[in-house]
């Protein structure tokens, strides 16, 4: 029995994948035909041609089409295909043309009023075996955690590649703490929402063919935000409420950044700018594909440290936590730093030949073999004259 669940699981995640990438051409086409095109006309569009953004019709509908024929009929599956849909339709008509924030954020807010609805809230958590239960406040911080996490993947969608990779990382984390704690209908949706994002990756990834645009980053954070709620807050551990806090730590800072940035400046929280953290890299002087690959790994290290916080045994925990974050201070200060960047060999990656070592000069201890290099040069020169 159980292997038959596994063999049905893993081919339900494959179904997603495949779905996904055959209906992404199809969407492409669509987004063409109706004009949901991305046209870069200021400096926050890191692209320089015209690219086509309902990318997110893809994922919606291999979701939908895969969970009604592979999962039960839950509240939870409800949520997201009628709370989804709503923000995949707004999203489709913000690609198409430019709408108010606000008018999202009502379609955001309703969208969240149909997860309540379906009773999905954040009632209580658990705290060093103490539950904390929320009483007539779980609505709104169940509102909040909704709109705030469906913001949080919209908001890092500004690199190719970047927002599709980044969910996919978080769902194989979240499909992983589901394995832990046995939970196959948490595992089975956290996967397919995986595969269909790695069905749309190949699309999506430097140079893009197509973009998530509002309608996949809206229905992708709002996916995580119900699977949350239902799933990791739930989880009888210490410390349950801090997984998702860890699991989707990049977008969350990042939209916690340019919300309260954007508040100091006095411009409205929802406007767009180019401060984000992809932004920064690519400013730092990094390229394309070099800044979203330290996002992913970044977005990994915080996948692993929120696996372990499923364990009970909080100090094994903190040491991989310590230890990453360690690493990450140490290896963004010798990459924010044009004198360290070339030794490190990160910024090799983006071209088709790797670069040249760093001219021995620029090493320390280098110095003394370059002019021994460059005395031999001359006498041979000197020599054939």
């Amino acid at each position: 029995m159980l292997l038959q669940q596994i063999i049905f699981g893993i081919v339900s995640v494959q179904c997603a994948g495949l779905l996904s990438f055959s209906l992404t051409p199809i969407v492409r086409v669509l987004a063409y035909k109706i004009g949901a095109i991305d046209v870069p006309r200021d400096d926050r569009r890191m692209h320089q041609i015209p690219i086509p953004r309902i990318g997110g019709l893809a994922i919606f509908i291999s979701f939908f089409l895969t969970t009604l024929v592979s999962c039960e009929i839950s509240g939870t599956l409800i949520s997201i295909w009628a709370g989804g849909a709503l923000l995949v339709f707004i999203g489709i008509l913000d690609d198409k043309k430019s709408l108010n924030p606000w008018i999202k954020l009502i379609f955001q807010l309703l969208a969240a009023g149909i997860a309540v609805f379906e009773n999905i809230k954040i009632e209580h958590i658990n705290l060093f075996g103490t539950q904390i239960d929320f009483g007539f406040m779980s609505i709104p911080i169940t509102i909040i955690w909704i709109v705030g996490m469906t913001n949080a993947i919209n908001l890092i969608d500004g690199l190719d590649g970047l927002a599709c990779g980044v969910s996919a990382i978080c769902s194989v984390s979240l499909f992983t703490i589901a394995l832990l704690f046995a939970e196959p209908q948490f595992a089975i949706l956290t996967g397919i929402i995986a595969g269909c994002c790695i069905g749309f990756l190949p699309f999506n990834t430097n140079p893009a063919k197509i973009f998530l645009g509002d309608s996949g980053a809206l229905f992708l954070g709002y996916a995580f935000s119900i699977l949350s709620i239902s799933g990791v807050f739930k989880l009888h551990t210490m410390l349950a409420f801090m997984i998702p806090f860890i699991v989707f730590g990049l977008p969350l800072l990042d939209t916690i950044l340019a919300f309260f940035r954007r508040i100091f400046h006095g411009k409205n929280p929802f406007s767009g700018d180019r401060k984000h953290i992809h932004h920064r890299l690519v400013d730092m002087g990094f390229g394309h594909k070099q800044s979203v690959r330290i996002l992913y790994a970044i977005c990994g290290i915080l996948g692993i440290s929120a696996i372990m916080f499923t364990d009970r045994n909080l100090f094994r925990a903190g040491i991989i936590v310590i230890a990453a974050l360690v690493i990450f201070i140490v290896l963004f200060l010798l990459l924010k730093n044009p004198a360290t960047r070339p030794l490190t060999g990160l910024g090799n990656f983006d071209t088709k030949e790797e670069k040249a070592d760093p001219d021995p000069k620029d090493v320390p201890g280098g110095t003394d073999e370059k002019k021994e290099e460059n005395g031999k040069e001359k006498m041979k020169s000197e020599e054939k004259k």
